[in-house]
């Protein structure tokens, strides 16, 4: 075979055979070899050489193919590329129409918001200037229904006026005549008195004469002289006594008053009222004959005079340097300093428990007893204990008896050692206006009174047997309590007098502010602020929590608290009546009042009656209870005060603002005090 035939078998038919399939390049690379192997014929290269250009055609042909790969490869991703970059356009044209017709939907619905706002705005202003002139009718109807109110109220406010003022001056012409028949008996008693003075003068004269004649008669019978002459005295006093008795004066049972030696000028007296803690000396009121500033120290002069004062000055000279290093009360809770917190805390509960206790419920209100012991002996205090009387004599006394003396329809009137004392019954008071009330009688002794008032109120009090209130409280509406009163002792079951005055066992008190912030008299300071003033807590500290009972009886607890004096209010003689044209003359004092109440509904005040001197002891306490009484029913009737929060005592004339004898307008006066911090423990202050 030869070499053509040979490289035609071995390379040029497998070549041919593979061109058939590949593509057509590399078919023409399979067949140059076999070209080379025709034309090697005629220059006939060697084995190696054609081997070797088969391989770099073979590798040339590779690299095209490749490079052909590559170059549609690229063309392949151009021209995905243009198609992304196409469909991306297209999905940017589609968005952009889409934002498009977005904007043009919000735009139209803009439109139409607006179209239906502005639809609505009308509508809106034409309800508006209905409504307006609806509002501009209904205006210029109440304008002239309150024109018509206007005048009917200024007709009626003239006919009350034209009424009132012709009940003044009927009021006015029947004090008149009051005073005219007054003035008319007086003169008709004292022209008797004339005549019974001249009768007696007579009648002295003639048992004088007699009796000289007598004397006369019976000098030349010495031996008879001494019998004629007691028996001439006998006969001479005889008359007077019956005189005495026919004129219904009553022989004194006691002692008169001690004197009092007034040393001091008027100005001196100013001069202390301005500072009184710069003295010992009891202190007085600045007027003529005007009497101790402190109710205990008026209790001192009327039972020891003079010497009473100057004892109490040498106790007040010891007790200076203690009191000096405890500052004046300048809070209520700083007065209640003493008063532990557990006492404090343990109010609410207790309070509860008596309201919630059961009983057993009676019919009709109790008859409570009359205290039948006392601590209180002729202003001395026994406790079965050895005591000093004002004589300086010792005397060993068990509990002094008390005597009811007499009844006054809802007062009784008792005699303590030589002392008067009315105790009145305030549940009538309480009850008024009432729309139910029932009793219950608890264990020890006590009974529960609970007053149903209009509106769901209730007024809760416990008392014991002798009527003394333990605790009484105001429950509202809403199930809030506001406590009034609140005395713990009172709770215990340990044996005590059933009057007591617990202010003997205090030392005498020293007033440490100025007089004029310490009474108000309302003629003579109508323009003082007596919220301000009410509002002030005690001027002394409160050792603890006392019955408002223990407060009524001791002059010395009441004047640890300020008071106004409603000296405006000018009682006739004889009378508690309080006229209306002087009723206008509390407004004031009334609107302080109820500003207190409205800070603290709990709040209680104590109104004192007094009368002058003139009349006897018994009717004088009787009549100052029935003042005390009037002035606290025009408060509630007239101004509104609840009832429950006020306290009513009368003394008579056991204090004198004026020492006199005689009739006197400034002894016949009304006092208000707020005793709060003395008859209920406050709420610690944070």
């Amino acid at each position: 075979m030869t070499f053509r035939s040979k490289l035609f078998a071995t390379v040029a038919l497998p070549l041919l055979s593979a061109s058939l399939i590949a593509t057509p390049s590399l078919a023409d690379a399979l067949m140059k070899p076999f070209d080379v192997a025709q034309a090697s014929d005629e220059g006939q290269p060697s084995e190696e050489e054609l081997l070797k250009q088969q391989q770099e055609e073979q590798q040339r042909a590779e690299q095209e193919d490749q490079q052909r790969q590559a170059d549609e490869q690229k063309a392949a991703e151009d021209q995905q590329r243009q198609a992304d970059e196409q469909k991306a356009a297209e999905e940017d044209q589609q968005r952009q129409a889409d934002e498009q017709k977005a904007a043009e939907d919000q735009q139209r619905q803009a439109d139409e918001l607006k179209a239906a706002e502005d639809q609505q705005r009308q509508a809106d202003e034409q309800k508006a200037a209905e409504d307006q002139q609806q509002a501009d009718e209904q205006k210029a109807a109440e304008d002239q229904q309150r024109q018509a109110d206007e005048q009917k109220a200024a007709e009626d406010q003239q006919r009350q006026a034209d009424e009132q003022k012709a009940a003044e001056d009927q009021q006015q012409a029947d004090e008149q005549k009051a005073a005219e028949d007054q003035q008319r008996q007086a003169d008709e008693q004292k022209a008797a008195e004339d005549q019974q003075r001249q009768a007696d003068e007579q009648k002295a004269a003639e048992d004088q004469q007699r009796q000289a004649d007598e004397q006369k008669a019976a000098e030349d019978q010495q031996p008879q002289a001494d019998e004629q002459k007691a028996a001439d005295e006998q006969q001479s006093e005889q008359p007077a006594t019956e005189q005495s008795q026919q004129a219904g004066e009553e022989t004194p049972a006691t002692e008169p008053v001690p004197e009092v030696v007034e040393t001091l000028t008027e100005e001196q007296k100013q001069e202390i009222a301005e500072d009184p803690g710069k003295t010992d000396e009891t202190v007085v009121l600045p007027v003529e004959n005007g009497a101790a500033v402190l109710d205990s120290d008026k209790d001192a002069d009327n039972a020891g005079g003079q010497k009473s004062r100057d004892n109490r000055r040498k106790q007040r000279e010891e007790q200076r340097a203690q009191e000096e290093d405890v500052p004046v009360p300048d809070t209520d809770d700083s007065a209640q300093a003493a008063i532990s917190e557990e006492v404090r805390d343990a109010v609410p509960g207790r309070i509860e428990a008596a309201i919630k206790e059961e009983g057993k419920r009676v019919d009709e209100a109790p008859e409570f007893l009359v205290p039948e012991t006392t601590n209180i002996v002729n202003n001395t205090v026994i406790n079965n204990t050895t005591i000093v009387n004002n004589d300086n004599k010792t005397i060993d006394n068990s509990v002094t008896q008390v005597n009811v003396i007499e009844r006054f329809e809802n007062r009784t009137v008792l005699e303590v050692g030589e002392q008067l004392i009315v105790r009145g019954d305030d549940r009538p008071r309480l009850r008024r206006d009432s729309e139910d009330v029932f009793y219950d009688n608890l264990a020890r002794g006590r009974v529960r009174e609970t007053i149903q008032r209009p509106g769901g109120v209730r007024i809760v009090t416990i008392y014991n047997r002798y009527g003394d209130i333990i605790q009484r409280s105001r429950v509202g509406d809403d199930g809030r309590e506001y406590i009034l009163v609140y005395a713990p002792e009172l709770e215990d079951d340990a044996p005590r007098p059933g009057l007591v005055d617990v202010g003997y066992e205090l030392p005498p008190m020293r007033l440490r502010i100025p007089v004029s912030d310490y009474i108000i008299d309302t003629s003579s300071d109508p323009d003082r602020d007596y919220y301000a003033f009410l509002a002030e807590p005690p001027v002394e500290r409160v050792e603890r929590v006392y019955t408002i009972d223990e407060v009524k009886q001791s002059a010395r607890l009441r004047d640890k608290v300020r008071r106004i004096d409603l000296d405006t209010i000018t009682f006739a003689t004889a009378s508690a009546e309080v006229p209306m044209s002087q009723a206008r003359t509390l407004r004031s004092v009334a609107d302080a009042m109820q500003k207190v109440l409205d800070k603290d509904p709990g709040e209680t005040f104590l109104i004192e009656g007094h009368t002058d001197a003139v009349g006897s002891d018994k009717s004088n306490l009787v009549l100052s209870d029935e003042r005390a009484e009037s002035v606290a029913s025009l408060l509630t009737e007239v101004y509104g005060i609840p009832p429950e929060n006020l306290q009513t005592q009368g003394y008579g004339e056991r204090f004198l603002k004026v020492r006199t004898e005689v009739a006197e307008q400034q002894n016949r006066r009304v006092t208000i005090r707020r005793v709060t911090t003395l008859v209920r423990p406050l709420a610690k202050a944070n």
